[in-house]
């Protein structure tokens, strides 16, 4: 990494020339080299800031582990939490086909890791149970910021099940009947490394919501999903009254 001093731009001060050839004024040359030093110490000033940010970061990340890890726990027991935020998300619910949301019904859990190099750096895992699909009980995605700012994915590679792969638009058994997916799986991101966001030291859309959207607060995004659910509900129970004191009215009248 460039320290404040290399990224700091000395302004030409010999035989300087304006527009049309005519010597700049000597006075402003000076200006210019004074708010250099200044914008140089500004430089420095904000690389000290950044490490000592990277330093609070890893503390608290460390004592919000635990926290997370009972989190986890207590979401295990909530029937399709998972599901329920992934759809209630105005970006990853468009993501998910059918497909998806039947395999989504078995993840138990999604573990974000950062590393404590770089915040740029992390691991999201997906934890499923057993399920029909594939045999991995865990799905990783691994993202490492290299010296030169890029960022290198690894993977896990993804081991479906006979007939189940529907990534890579094999034939997938329904209701006992074959049919060709047509639509991209969500787990298309996993066999994703290739992002162009990744060559500007940037995460793909999907990490960087997962990491930093979802994995903070997912309470925020299940309980609009229980809502539209209780409201459905709640429509369904007002329709069938509705029909009932109809029934009734007509039945009066005779």
């Amino acid at each position: 990494m460039l320290t404040a001093q290399e990224k700091g731009k000395k302004p030409r001060t010999d035989d300087a020339e304006g527009e049309g050839g005519e010597p700049i004024d000597a006075a402003l040359l000076v200006s210019i080299e004074k708010l250099q030093q200044i914008q140089d110490e500004i430089d420095k000033v904000n690389e000290e800031a950044d490490n000592k940010v990277l330093e609070v970061e890893k503390k608290y990340s460390k004592i919000r582990r635990p926290v997370y890890i009972r989190r986890n726990e207590v979401i295990q027991k909530i029937p399709d939490f998972w599901l329920t935020t992934f759809l209630s998300h105005p970006t990853l619910g468009e993501l998910l086909t059918e497909d998806d949301q039947k395999i989504f019904k078995h993840l138990e859990s999604i573990d974000v890791v950062e590393s404590e190099d770089t915040k740029l750096s992390c691991s999201i895992t997906l934890t499923f149970s057993y399920n029909p699909y594939f045999e991995d009980k865990k799905l990783t995605k691994t993202y490492s910021m290299s010296d030169d700012g890029k960022i290198s994915v690894k993977t896990t590679s993804i081991k479906w099940k006979e007939g189940m792969d529907i990534v890579n638009g094999k034939t997938c058994m329904r209701d006992g009947d074959k049919r060709l997916l047509v639509d991209d799986s969500f787990f298309t991101w996993f066999s994703d490394k290739n992002s162009s966001r990744l060559v500007y030291g940037e995460m793909d859309e999907v990490a960087d919501i997962i990491k930093e959207e979802l994995w903070p607060n997912p309470l925020k995004f299940f309980n609009n999903g229980s809502e539209d659910e209780f409201v459905e509900e709640e429509d369904e129970g007002s329709d069938e009254e509705e029909d009932q004191d109809g029934s009734g009215e007509e039945g009066g009248d005779n």
